[in-house]
């Protein structure tokens, strides 16, 4: 280990509310992630196995829709590939490829199926090469191509997998933004342009509505093209957006895509970043003016630092990560609301999201540094102390109390320990070589 490894750790306890006496020996942290995954994997394998998610506490399954698509696993997959869990990615592999079917009489949301089943599909093919698995990938990105019938060519929210209807003309720049890594990928794997084509014209139709200064919204109309919320942040209905711009770049060499990420990231950093007191945020603004409307970051936006490292903007990115920590240990972790101006959560759930530990594996892999290491000890000694339960783990319902909900999202394995191992295997993955999708999926340059 890193110099790093000899850093303690102070975990606070969350049933009682008191504190836990400190730790006496360093987490490894890639051996910690993959016994959480196994444990993790045993409780949905137990309580929900065929069914999309777990609900730990009360041990029982929780479907998306009337029938399962088979979430976890297909989310699951490439972490139990990468970690060796060889026995469990062999189970998941063969169980999804005999059950899972898209023939269904489904309205699902297209963002989420992209970057959760599409993307894990397409990421295991290629750590795989098991056929199936693209054939898979395929006959579903062709049923999602009518989501980009609209007038704009911007997608709708949802579409039934079976008859093709969309619907849902409300939407907004993550869900219509976040597409073209996944289907810009099976695109070419498969030789067939048009998922490719369409992903593209989304963002670009997209971007074209930017306001004069540079910024988009939070909710559009894709059938009109006209803006319902123009509010401006880089947090959720926005996020991913960004993070596509710069990664289409990456993957695909798309000068487009770079070209629309460097007048966008250069908005965003005049306009919605916000230097304060206490550090580095980057909170609400109006589209058109730049007028700063809140002061409210949390968990979402906490992806921010990994972009800012991808695109080598080190600097930058240690502040915001540093604010990002504040906001964690401020609490028992990342409240998906926090106002930085007051330093306490205002939305206080945190769901297992993986942002800030992403945020961290992508400072440690540019720089080395063992403060980012540091920070990923306390994020997983906490979420050992705060969500570990006999069956898995849990969503807190509030990071001031400890109060814990019930479920346990497909995306703790696809990415919030994913990251947390990948934090603590240096070198593992060649950044230089793959792109991870937001939901953490892997997607490698094979053409």
């Amino acid at each position: 280990m890193r110099g790093s490894a000899a850093v303690l750790l102070a975990v606070i306890g969350c049933a009682s509310g008191r504190e836990r006496p400190a730790r006496t020996e360093p987490i490894d942290l890639a051996a910690a992630a993959r016994e959480a995954v196994h444990h993790a994997w045993a409780g949905y394998r137990r309580y929900a196995w065929g069914h999309d998610e777990l609900k730990p506490l009360s041990k029982s399954p929780r479907d998306w829709y009337k029938e399962s698509l088979l979430i976890t696993p297909v989310d699951a997959l490439d972490t139990l590939i990468l970690m060796g869990l060889h026995a469990e990615a062999e189970e998941a592999r063969a169980y999804i490829v005999q059950n899972l079917s898209f023939d269904r009489d489904v309205e699902v949301k297209n963002f989420e199926i992209v970057i959760r089943v599409l993307g894990g599909l397409l990421s295991s093919y290629q750590l795989t090469g098991d056929e199936r698995l693209l054939a898979l990938a395929d006959d579903l990105g062709r049923r999602l191509l009518p989501v980009f019938d609209s007038p704009t060519g911007m997608p709708y929210v949802n579409v039934n997998l079976r008859t093709g209807k969309a619907s849902g003309a409300r939407s907004n720049p993550a869900e219509i933004g976040t597409l073209l890594l996944e289907l810009g990928t099976l695109a070419k794997l498969t030789g067939k342009d048009v998922y490719q084509a369409k992903a593209k014209n989304a963002l670009t139709q997209l971007y074209s509505r930017r306001s004069p200064i540079g910024l988009v919204g939070e909710e559009i109309d894709v059938e009109t093209g006209a803006w319902v919320s123009r509010q401006s942040h880089i947090g959720g209905g926005i996020d991913s957006y960004y993070e596509y711009l710069l990664k289409c770049w990456l993957l695909f060499g798309d000068e487009d895509c770079r070209r629309m990420w460097s007048s966008s990231v250069e908005a965003v950093n005049r306009y919605v970043a916000d230097r304060t007191p206490s550090g580095l945020w980057y909170g609400a603004v109006d589209m058109d003016t730049g007028r700063r409307t809140g002061t409210e970051f949390g968990a979402l936006e906490a992806f921010f630092p990994a972009v800012l490292v991808l695109a080598g903007d080190l600097d930058r990115a240690r502040q915001l990560q540093e604010s990002s920590f504040k906001m964690w240990t401020a609490a028992r972790a990342a409240a998906d609301g926090f106002d930085y101006a007051a330093m306490r959560p205002t939305h206080p759930r945190w769901p297992l999201r993986p942002e800030i530990i992403e945020s961290a594996y992508y400072l440690e892999a540019a720089t080395q540094e063992p403060r980012w290491t540091a920070m990923g000890r306390r994020f997983m000694g906490d979420i050992e102390a705060c969500c570990r339960t006999e069956a898995g783990y849990t969503v807190l319902d509030d990071v001031t109390s400890g109060k814990q909900g019930d479920l346990m999202p497909s995306y703790f394995l696809a990415e919030t320990l994913k990251y947390v191992w990948l934090l603590g295997t240096p070198g593992a993955v060649d950044l230089h070589t793959l792109v991870f999708n937001t939901e953490a999926h892997p997607l490698r340059r094979t053409w």
